[in-house]
């Protein structure tokens, strides 16, 4: 795969896409299971929001001692501002990394078009082989035309050489034919479907060009907006202990806070809180009275796993609108508030 220690050349890289809440991080953790143990896989992972969570979650699948090196690209889709955070997170990635596979997972809310332009093009061409673009997607979402007339639900679909329809566990019987239905619709017959639940994927689909190729040869430049990235520093937090960031784009906000490592929250206050937020995503990996946990809401549903390690606290919100309450009703969640 390398030409000698110095060149990166032709790198087998997936692109794994969907939605918000579709599960794509689940589904990396269930690939880097099956990441044969002689090889290194690199992950560039990419949020909406600022605080950047996904990626401490993907570090939970392996560490660099068995081959997986994480990076992450906060603040809105990695193709913004030309593409420089992602090409940054990139270019150190692959050389701290030199992987025989990498794996970029776009925000839900990313532009997969335009993250393939930046990785086909240019200085990648060579760098980077890019190989099946798998998407996921929940049909029970088809019901509701928030999605369906989106235009990045839409484009996940349209690039797709595997479309992989995730949560079947919790379809109705009509669900899985509707999928089929718009997938048809949106991107035509020759795209691979499959169905699994909680993201169990084998690596072994990985493999294989894509069949993606840009026939619209758009300008360099990207054609939508979010606002400048104020992605949070891990290092230093003011006094109050903690600092809160927020974005929007697409139609939708994010707000996110970062705590100091050593203000611990309550967990059964903290799981309350959580699981009645009215949002479309919810993601927080939390030092606790009782330990650190993971959380991930989304269709409205928690789930909560418990983590190894420190690190600081952090909460992420992406919702059509924010409640100025969600401040105070974190706040109430710390111990000896």
């Amino acid at each position: 795969m390398k030409a000698n220690k110095t060149t990166i050349t032709s790198v087998p890289t997936n692109i794994i896409t969907g939605f918000l809440g579709v599960g794509k991080t689940t589904a990396i953790l269930h690939l880097l299971k099956s990441k044969p143990s002689n090889e290194r896989w690199a992950v560039l992972v990419n949020e909406f929001g600022e605080v950047g969570i996904d990626g401490r979650l993907v570090q939970g699948g392996g560490s660099e001692e068995q081959g997986v090196f994480v990076r992450e690209v906060p603040g809105g889709c990695m193709c913004c501002a030309a593409g420089l955070p992602m090409q940054v997170a990139l270019n150190q990635l692959l050389t701290s990394a030199r992987p025989d596979r990498l794996l970029i997972e776009p925000t839900g809310l990313g532009h997969p078009k335009e993250v393939l332009q930046v990785l086909q093009r240019g200085a990648y061409r060579n760098v980077l082989n890019v190989q099946q673009i798998v998407t996921l997607v929940n049909a029970r979402h088809l019901a509701d035309a928030r999605y369906t007339g989106d235009e990045n639900f839409n484009q996940q679909i349209e690039v797709a050489d595997i479309i992989v329809g995730n949560k079947t566990d919790l379809y109705q019987p009509n669900d899985k034919d509707q999928l089929r239905a718009h997938i048809k619709k949106v991107s035509g017959a020759g795209v691979k479907l499959e169905f699994t639940t909680n993201g169990a994927l084998d690596w072994s689909m990985l493999e294989g060009e894509t069949g993606y190729t840009d026939a619209t040869a758009q300008d360099e430049a990207t054609h939508h907006h979010h606002l400048e990235s104020q992605a949070l520093e891990t290092g230093s937090l003011p006094e109050c202990g903690f600092i809160k960031k927020e974005n929007e784009g697409d139609g939708y906000c994010s707000v996110g806070w970062r705590f100091r490592e050593d203000m611990l929250f309550l967990r059964a206050r903290l799981f309350s809180f959580l699981s009645g937020i009215d949002a479309e995503r919810v993601k927080a990996v939390m030092n606790t009275e009782s330990g650190v946990y993971g959380y991930n809401v989304a269709s409205g549903s928690l789930t909560e796993l418990q983590l190894f390690g420190g690190g600081q606290s952090c909460v992420e919100i992406i919702a059509p609108a924010i409640d100025d309450d969600w401040e105070a009703q974190l706040l109430h969640c710390l111990k000896d508030e």
